[in-house]
Parts: structure tokens; C-alpha cells; sequence
């Protein structure tokens, strides 16, 4: 795990591929269902992961992400069961103890919290290209409300292997400038730090870790032509 440390009263921790149970292109620590890994390895995968951070499981919440831009309340809902979840990019809750779950395999994990000390709150976005340009960043923030804000910009894909056709990258260029797209490859990292620093976040992090150059720490869906596995983002305000 990845863990990022120092912004305040908060557990926040970004998976890689290793410590689990799954097999074969899945392997080892594969958090999504909506792959063909077996069920019950993925429960045990995110028993194993939410206990290594220290969440209770059964309060956590987890999400179907859409690559929009709804961030919701948390709701102590569970992770291990694998039924129906809420369709959304991202979650926030100012309850200790409350966990968020949200899985990537290429598009980044973010977390955003409030710094002011008496009234921590924290939020968890999956950021991919289509909610970085309709809004996710803005949303996250907002339901954080005023005050001094860090972030940190989890493992995605990186502008060495991130090549993306014009319909990407022409109104990338016109919200964040040329400079996001190095020789024809979209850098989503550089364009997630530039959107939440637009939105107000005073620090920003970033991991700089490509999913897709890593096969021995990370899934990439690009990669690996969609036979992949879930990392992700877990948090909980402590």
C-alpha cells in the first residue's frame, strides 16, 4: 500500500496489486467484481485490505462508478457483500470512522481533505478524463465546504503511456493549456493537480507511480486489454 501521511486525523491509503488471494491475470489483491476473478477471493481481497488500514468492513462503502462527476454522503453500508451499490465517482463523510472504498485500473484515485483541525472531512473521487472535464474535482470540494484543503493524486496511468486521439485531447488543451499533453500523450496527473488547485486545494501530493509501466504493482485496464483486476483508494476520517 501507498499510504499518504500527514494530512491530519485521517487513514488514507492507496492499493497496489499485491497481498491477496486471486490468480491468474487478477492476481493478487484484486478489489473488483466486475471482472471474471472468483467472488468470494474479491470479498476476501477487500476483508484483507480495509483490515491492513485498520476499517471496519462492515461500515465501509463502496461504489459503481459511472466516470462522472456525483460525489455522495457515505453511508455505513459494507464492502464484503457483493450486491448492488450506489452509481457515483466519489464519496466524503465527517463521520470517524466511516470507510470509502473506490477502485481504479488506469484512472486516478484521489483523496481531498480539510486541514482545519476542528472539522475534519474527507473525500475520495475516482478521476478519469470525462469527470475531470465535467466537474468531479469541483464537486469534491465542495461538499468539503470552506477552509484549507491538501490532496493526494494516487497511482493512474502517466503521460508516457497515456495516448489519447483528438476528442481527448483538444478540449484538454483548451481547459489546461498544451502543456498537458506531451508529445500527442495526455498527462492526467499534471491536469488533476492543475483542477484542484483551480478549485482551492492549498497542497497537493502526487504519487507520479503510471499504472500502465508497472504490471508487477499495479492492474492497468490499457495494458492489459481489459483482463485486469482493481486497485484503488480506501480512507476514513479517524
Amino acid at each position: 500500500m501507498i499510504r499518504w501521511e500527514g494530512a491530519g486525523p485521517y487513514t488514507v491509503a492507496f492499493s497496489t496489486r499485491a497481498g491477496g488471494v486471486s490468480t491468474g491475470p487478477y492476481e493478487s489483491l484484486n478489489l473488483g467484481v466486475m471482472t471474471a476473478d472468483d467472488p468470494d477471493r474479491v470479498a476476501q481481497n477487500r476483508r484483507l485490505l480495509a483490515g491492513r488500514v485498520g476499517i471496519d468492513p462492515e461500515r465501509a462503502c463502496m461504489a459503481w462508478q459511472q466516470h462522472g462527476t456525483d460525489v455522495l454522503r457515505a453511508q455505513p453500508e459494507g464492502i464484503v457483500a457483493l450486491g448492488e451499490r450506489a452509481q457515483c465517482d466519489g464519496w466524503w463523510s465527517d463521520e470517524p470512522g466511516q470507510g470509502m472504498l473506490l477502485l481504479t485500473a488506469d484512472c486516478l484515485p484521489v483523496a481531498i481533505a480539510r486541514r482545519n483541525g476542528d472539522r475534519p472531512a474527507l473525500a475520495v473521487l475516482h478521476v478519469g478524463w470525462r469527470g475531470l472535464l465535467d466537474g468531479i474535482i469541483r464537486n469534491g470540494v465542495a461538499v468539503l465546504g470552506d477552509g484549507l484543503l491538501a490532496a493526494a493524486i494516487g497511482p493512474g496511468i502517466g503521460p508516457c503511456c497515456y495516448e489519447v486521439h483528438p476528442d481527448v485531447a483538444e478540449p484538454f488543451e483548451r481547459e489546461f493549456g498544451p502543456e498537458v499533453l506531451p508529445e500527442g500523450r495526455l498527462d492526467l496527473w499534471r491536469s488533476t493537480e492543475l483542477a484542484l488547485r483551480r478549485a482551492g486545494v492549498d497542497e497537493v501530493e502526487r504519487t507520479d507511480l503510471c499504472t500502465f509501466c508497472h504490471p508487477e504493482l499495479f492492474f492497468s485496464h490499457r495494458r492489459d486489454r481489459g483482463t485486469t483486476g482493481r486497485q484503488g483508494v480506501i480512507a476514513a476520517v479517524t
